[in-house]
């Protein structure tokens, strides 16, 4: 039996410096998912900042379901605050890491009340403060709630395609950041960053990224390579 040739897409790749390279990946990704935008489900920004820490280590999918519920029974900051522990555990048990992510949620929103007034800080200083918050909560806070660019938001699907695209080599997620920031517009900053998500979910995958249908392999040093089986 002969050898086995996977077939695999044949773009030739541009070579083109890492800024450069970085802005034309943002132009495509502009066109690809022009009406891109946040997946969360949240009318403040209090539930927005709920929503998001919720959505660590889980789908937003996952969260959309579970945040009616929960913003029903509990709107805004201060019931958050004044929540029993125990019915918030169990309105977001489904989210995994439920214990956790109450407390924080809890806690978070009793710093809220008690030292911004009940409203949610918009700055990144402040929001770091919060329990539970680190700059990717924070970054999605600001960006959605106040309209302010302060960093570049890295969650697991920007950490992956930024790394598959040879814009980092970081695995820190505080080190990718930088990295990004210095190659893209601030406005664009958090625009990337859900377009980037959009691209890792439809195309870009961790186990079975679609490189042949992909519209970046071209600037992808990381696209699939011939492989020769037998």
């Amino acid at each position: 039996m002969g050898a086995k040739i996977v077939p695999v897409i044949t773009t030739k790749r541009k070579s083109l410096p890492k800024k450069q390279r970085a802005l034309e990946i943002l132009s495509r990704l502009k066109r690809l998912y022009p009406d891109a935008t946040c997946s969360l489900n949240y009318t403040t920004p209090v539930q927005l900042l709920v929503a998001t820490i919720l959505s660590a280590q889980c789908t937003d999918e996952r969260v959309n379901l579970v945040t009616p519920a929960l913003f029903s029974r509990f709107p805004d900051a201060p019931s958050l605050a004044n929540a029993d522990l125990t019915e918030l555990e169990n309105l977001v048990r489904s989210t995994g890491f439920y214990r956790n992510k109450s407390k924080n949620i809890q806690a978070a929103c009793r710093m809220i009340v008690n030292d911004y007034n009940s409203v949610v800080p918009n700055t990144m200083e402040q929001l770091l403060k919060l329990p539970g918050v680190a700059r990717k909560t924070a970054n999605v806070v600001l960006a959605h709630a106040y309209g302010i660019n302060a960093g570049v938001t890295v969650d697991t699907h920007v950490k992956r395609l930024s790394q598959r695209l040879g814009l980092t080599k970081y695995p820190n997620p505080i080190h990718i950041e930088q990295d990004l920031m210095k190659l893209l517009p601030q406005p664009d900053w958090e625009n990337w960053s859900i377009r980037l998500i959009y691209h890792g979910r439809a195309v870009c995958k961790a186990r079975s990224p679609i490189c042949e249908a992909c519209e970046l392999a071209d600037l992808c040093p990381s696209k699939t390579k011939i492989i020769i089986v037998g």
